[in-house]
């Protein structure tokens, strides 16, 4: 008795959890008075999202891309870590406290901190819109940030999401050791820019990198994303921002650098 007594207040201290969750994700909407347009207005400190100009997601367009074979690969150093689950509100969250290996870009080590999904993608790619992207988050020290984009079209199911959607529904779980080498990149090509976070304070010096491969995703998957997160969030995309003359870089092997891109 006195178990089942325990079972219930966890059940509900996990509620109550994840309604603040919910609150806090009130701040701002996807829709309406504070959604997008008026991010720049809700806060002094989210002002950069109403008049910053390397603000992100943006369309990767053809005419914009310099192909830069001298960008190099990726160099990841990925490993299994200590993971939770975190539904926000406003999008699921994985994320690695003590951080999962690590991205070097210019010479610098960016830690993985956290993963989170976006429904229907933020990035577009030549005006294609495709249901779903998946942000990898690494930060060293200094907190300069670099974030990796993974776009997904409708098809065979993903496994590494696979892996968590039975825990997206809970305010925070802990999943154990989890690999995000799993995380498929499915190409050694990547368009880069520098942008800005998708969310407020939307601050900017943000380098993404975009993989150039679409995975794939499949239409349950994503429908488990969007029940799980708070009503008004089901689509939590970003609108495309100006690229205000900014270059997209596309690093593509020195074999292929001939090829279309």
């Amino acid at each position: 008795m006195e178990m089942v007594k325990m079972i219930s207040v966890l059940r509900i201290l996990a509620f109550l959890a994840l309604v603040i969750g919910f609150k806090a994700a009130e701040e701002y909407d996807y829709t309406g008075a504070r959604g997008p347009s008026h991010w720049g207005d809700l806060k002094e400190e989210w002002k950069t999202c109403g008049d910053g100009r390397q603000q992100s997601p943006i369309d990767v367009l053809k005419r914009n891309i310099e192909i830069s074979p001298n960008l190099g690969e990726l160099q990841t150093s990925y490993k299994e870590a200590n993971a939770s689950l975190k539904n926000n509100g406003h999008d699921v969250m994985l994320r690695w406290a003590k951080g999962a290996g690590s991205i070097q870009v210019d010479g610098v080590n960016f830690t993985l901190r956290q993963c989170h999904w976006h429904s229907p993608a933020e990035h577009l790619i030549g005006g294609t819109r495709y249901p779903l992207e998946i942000h990898m988050v690494h930060q060293p020290a200094d907190n300069k940030t670099v974030v990796i984009g993974i776009l997904y079209k409708y098809g065979k199911p993903d496994t590494f999401l696979a892996q968590v959607l039975p825990f997206i529904s809970e305010a925070e779980e802990s999943l154990g050791m989890i690999d995000p080498k799993h995380i498929k990149f499915g190409s050694r090509k990547y368009y880069t820019y520098t942008g800005s976070f998708t969310t407020p304070p939307c601050t900017e010096g943000v380098t993404w990198i975009i993989i150039h491969k679409v995975r794939s995703v499949s239409r349950d998957q994503v429908r488990n994303l969007i029940a799980a997160v708070h009503d008004g969030f089901g689509k939590n995309a970003r609108p495309i921002q100006s690229e205000n003359g900014r270059t997209i870089e596309l690093y593509m092997p020195q074999h292929g650098a001939s090829k279309h891109i």
